[in-house]
């Protein structure tokens, strides 16, 4: 490669090496096989799973939370402190349930 630098593709990622190296090899196949457009709407995809999983935490965490609260402490996760104060006019570490 140009510049020197090198990219083994069948160097196994250091984030995956809990998976099996053949079921990393059928995963990237897979991936390989995939459209761009494909590759972009799987990524949306699993942010929504994501952002989906942090919402039932925050649900659990706060079973009598409101809508807000819930919509607060879910952006918390993602914001920093000053953001959310700036922006919301709620501090995470306060923690009260906000007004409606």
């Amino acid at each position: 490669m140009p510049g020197g630098l090198e990219f083994d593709c069948m160097r196994h990622p250091p984030e995956f090496s809990d998976t099996d190296p053949r079921a990393m090899e059928v995963w990237m196949n897979l991936l390989r096989s995939k459209t761009p457009g494909e590759r972009i709407e799987i990524a949306f995809n699993l942010t929504e799973f994501a952002l989906q999983m942090a919402e039932s935490g925050v649900r659990a965490r706060y079973p009598g939370a409101s809508e807000r609260e819930i919509f607060l402490r879910c952006a918390a996760l993602r914001l920093p402190r000053d953001l959310m104060i700036r922006a919301y006019g709620w501090d995470p570490e306060v923690g009260a349930s906000p007004t409606e």
